[in-house]
C-alpha cells in the first residue's frame, strides 16, 4: 500500500530564463508534518502553487493525495485544504457564516455542515462570538479559524503557506497544537515557514536555497549533519554555502 500522498521528480518552474523552482524532488508520507522551510525568494510558494493545482510546473512530474499536477488539478483542490498567508476568511461575514461557506465551497451537505459548525465553534471556544463579524476577531482567533475551515471537508493534506506570520510566540503555538491534532488524526500537514523554531515540531523539513533543496532530512538528523545547535544554524550554514 501507498502511504506516500506527495511524490514530486525534478519540479520546474521557470520564468523566462529564471528557475523559480529548479528540479525538486521529494515525497511526503500519510500523517506527516512536513516543513518546507526556506528564506523570502527561495521559491517555496511558487513550489507550492504547482502543488496545489492552480500553477502549472515548467517541468517535471508530481502527484498529490493520487491525482497529477498536469491534468488533474481541479480533483487535487478538492481533496486538500489550504490556508493562505493572508488567512481565507470574509471580513464581513460571521464566524457561522464563513465556516457555513466554506463547507459549502467544500461541497459539504447542509446537515453535515452544521454538525461541522457546532462542533468546530465548540473546540474553537467561540460559542460567544460565533454570530459576531470575523473582522472583530483577535487575530489568533482568525488564524485558528481559518485553519479549522481549511479541514473542514477532512482532506488528505492541508497546505499551510506560513501560516504563523505576525502572531504573538503563546498564540503560534496554540496553533501548533491544532496541525498535531489534525497530523494524529492522519491528515498530512504541509507547511511553509521562515520561523525556524517552528522547523523544530516537523516530522521532516526541507530546506530551499535558490530554487533547490538543499536539505532535507529530520530535525535532529539535520541538526547533527550540520553540527548545529538548533534549526536557525542549521539554515545560516545552508544559506551561507
Amino acid at each position: 500500500m501507498n502511504n506516500k500522498v506527495i511524490q514530486v521528480e525534478g519540479l520546474t518552474k521557470m520564468f523566462g530564463d529564471f528557475a523559480a523552482v529548479n528540479a525538486i524532488t521529494f515525497e511526503v508520507e500519510k500523517g506527516e508534518i512536513f516543513g518546507f522551510l526556506g528564506a523570502n525568494g527561495a521559491g517555496k510558494t511558487t513550489a507550492m502553487k504547482m502543488l496545489i493545482g492552480i500553477s502549472i510546473p515548467t517541468a517535471g512530474k508530481a502527484n498529490v493525495a493520487g491525482f497529477d499536477v498536469f491534468t488533474q488539478a481541479e480533483e487535487i483542490k478538492k481533496n486538500i485544504g489550504y490556508m493562505s498567508q493572508k488567512f481565507a476568511l470574509y471580513d464581513d461575514l460571521t464566524v457561522k457564516e464563513n465556516i457555513a461557506f466554506f463547507g459549502g465551497i467544500y461541497g459539504l451537505p447542509r446537515k453535515r455542515i452544521k454538525e461541522k459548525s457546532k462542533a468546530l465553534i465548540e473546540e474553537l471556544g467561540l460559542e460567544k462570538v460565533a454570530n459576531k463579524l470575523v473582522a472583530a476577531l483577535p487575530l489568533g482567533w482568525k488564524q485558528k479559524l481559518s485553519f479549522s475551515v481549511s479541514i473542514i471537508h477532512d482532506p488528505k493534506i492541508v497546505f499551510l503557506d506560513e501560516p504563523t506570520g505576525g502572531v504573538d510566540p503563546i498564540t503560534r503555538r496554540q496553533f501548533w497544537e491544532l496541525i498535531y491534532k489534525a497530523s494524529h488524526n492522519g491528515t498530512t500537514v504541509f507547511v511553509t515557514t521562515h520561523y525556524m523554531d517552528e522547523a523544530e515540531y516537523c516530522d521532516r523539513v526541507s530546506i530551499m536555497v535558490d530554487g533547490k533543496i538543499e536539505a532535507l532530512d529530520t530535525p535532529k538528523k539535520l541538526k547533527e549533519q550540520f553540527n548545529a545547535a538548533n534549526m536557525n544554524d542549521v539554515f545560516l550554514k545552508l544559506a551561507r554555502g
